[in-house]
């Protein structure tokens, strides 16, 4: 009798496998970066110069997403992808030499435009309500973005690398690069801050970056057929392909740029810390996501380029439908955990020091109202990859236009409803993004549905229906036991409570015969021994 590993498809299976590689890594990177932000928290809590580094922060994350986020993640990995699946090496790797040099060109005039006018950019882009309560809080800001600016040009040379690598089906090293920007940011607090101040943190931002594009440098110099050109030739065919399928996507970027600005310049202009909550609640949020979803996905986008170059459709629509089985098993629980562990949580990670009680209670509130749309961030990660892997950027793009739309009048409707019936406004900022999100999840699948002629939805609405039942379970069994160990600690009250939950969910997922969680899972597990040996 065949294994169960053998009857995965051929192409599930070696996405599993690079997932794999990435849930193993974010094993390792989350506790580094779970370390730094609760430093980060401990150290400044939610006062003005907290606030100030997360405006800038905020700024240089914006400019990377912008310029290298969108041709990366959209377009450039699916035509180098392509260019080596057709044996087209020199060309694949002439045209990651013109993205290169582009980037730098671009990120650089935008780098030093930024630091020239960095007032400006804090008191009209970022947070006008800085100049209002706090003038001194508006310079720190423009201080700390100067020093913070560099890392976006930094950024940008690294996610093209870890793009190439992951095209060439590499991922463990682009995985671990997270936690070498996480070790600068601990090595700012550490060594930097206690003389610097909040400026030590921005300079462990800056040195962070550096360490995330030297990591990855190794591997990319092993490659085989490695070439690199200084070359600008605007006329090479794929470079206009990337430019083509760009475009779109970096409009879309824009817009959702444009959101987390907005919420930044609302947050501004709403009581102090709430700034600081929105940008501690929101990375709690994705570090699941990123486990769950990011993960998959990043592992997937090669398979799918690759598939959808050699016209094998059918293989493409198993493969993803089998992907979003997964992602929702492991998104419907994680989502009501995060409800309702939430307050326990943030105390356990960062309530010491300069972060107070009240720090605790901006934040859980900012990350309930995220933690609902968790899913759908999830399902919008893969299929959004999807499309790309179609060369198809406009259509999630027009879509993300539209949900990221809606997200601006949400933001503004529902921080003044939740200001008017007495509620933290903050709150109305992250409900918002976890409306629209649900949105575009949902359209996104549609549109999928009809473009592959199905999805497999009948199963993976049974898929769906198990996972919420199992979850329900696993919620009752988390709110009896916040309600026993109410007088206990809230490391007590989250860890029993992650490992009750989590225990009851799998024993009722293996109950209920969900056979995607056995077999990924053992593909997952056999994966993993051999990571070490084979990456």
């Amino acid at each position: 009798m065949a294994s169960t590993e053998n009857k995965l498809p051929n192409a599930t299976h070696q996405i599993a496998r690079g997932a794999a590689v990435v849930i193993f890594a974010y094993l390792i990177t989350t506790p580094i970066r779970l370390l730094a932000t609760i430093l980060t928290a401990q150290t400044f809590g939610t006062g003005p110069a907290s606030e100030a580094f997360f405006a800038s922060n905020r700024f240089t994350e914006i400019l990377f997403n912008l310029v290298a986020g969108g041709a990366l993640g959209s377009a450039f990995i699916p035509t180098f992808t392509s260019l080596l699946s057709k044996n087209k090496q020199a060309e694949a790797w002439k045209l990651a030499s013109v993205i290169a040099n582009l980037v730098c060109i671009v990120i650089t005039i935008l780098s030093l435009l930024s630091m020239i006018f960095s007032r400006q950019v804090v008191h009209y882009l970022l947070a006008p309500g800085f100049s209002l309560a706090d003038p001194a809080k508006e310079m720190l800001a423009a201080e700390l973005l100067r020093i913070q600016m560099p890392s976006a040009l930094i950024f940008a040379l690294s996610g093209l690398i870890m793009g190439i690598l992951n095209a060439h089906q590499h991922f463990l090293l682009p995985a671990l690069a997270p936690a070498m920007y996480n070790i600068g940011w601990i090595i700012g607090i550490q060594l930097f801050s206690s003389s610097m101040g909040i400026q030590g943190l921005a300079w462990g931002v800056l040195m962070g970056s550096g360490m995330h594009l030297l990591f990855q440098v190794p591997m990319l110099f092993k490659l085989p057929q490695r070439t690199y050109s200084f070359t600008l030739d605007l006329s090479f065919a794929p470079l206009r392909e990337v430019v083509r399928l760009m475009l779109p996507r970096l409009f879309g970027v824009a817009v959702i740029q444009l959101n987390f600005l907005l919420n930044t310049y609302l947050a501004s202009l709403q009581p102090e810390g709430s700034v600081t909550a929105i940008g501690l609640a929101f990375p709690i949020m994705l570090m699941p996501q990123a486990a769950i979803a990011q993960s998959i996905a990043t592992a997937a986008l090669p398979t799918f380029s690759a598939q959808f170059a050699l016209n094998k459709f059918k293989e493409m629509r198993s493969s993803l439908a089998s992907t979003l089985r997964g992602v929702l098993l492991l998104s419907i629980p994680t989502t009501l955990g995060l409800v309702l562990l939430r307050q326990p949580l943030i105390a356990m990670l960062y309530q010491r020091n300069e972060f107070t009680e009240q720090s605790t209670r901006l934040v859980a509130w900012a990350l309930l109202w995220y933690a609902v749309g968790l899913v759908g961030h999830c399902l919008v990660e893969i299929i959004s990859r999807a499309f790309y892997a179609m060369h198809d950027t406009k259509t999630p793009v027009m879509v993300g236009i539209g949900a990221m739309s809606l997200n601006l009048v949400f933001s503004l409707s529902l921080s003044k409803l939740f200001q008017i019936i007495g509620w933290m406004p903050h709150g109305g900022l992250a409900l918002a993004n976890s409306l629209a999100t649900a949105i575009e999840s949902v359209v996104l699948l549609w549109l999928m549905r009809k473009r592959l002629h199905g999805l497999e939805g009948r199963r993976t609405l049974t898929i769906a229906f198990k996972s919420l039942i199992a979850t329900i379970g696993m919620g009752v069994v988390i709110w009896l036991w916040q309600l026993y160990a109410a007088g206990f600690s809230a490391w007590q009250v989250t860890l029993i409570g992650i490992l009750l939950g989590g225990l009851l969910y799998t024993l009722s997922i293996i109950f209920l015969r969900v056979e995607e969680f056995i077999s990924v899972w053992q593909v997952i597990s056999s994966r993993m021994h051999k990571i070490i040996i084979k990456e």
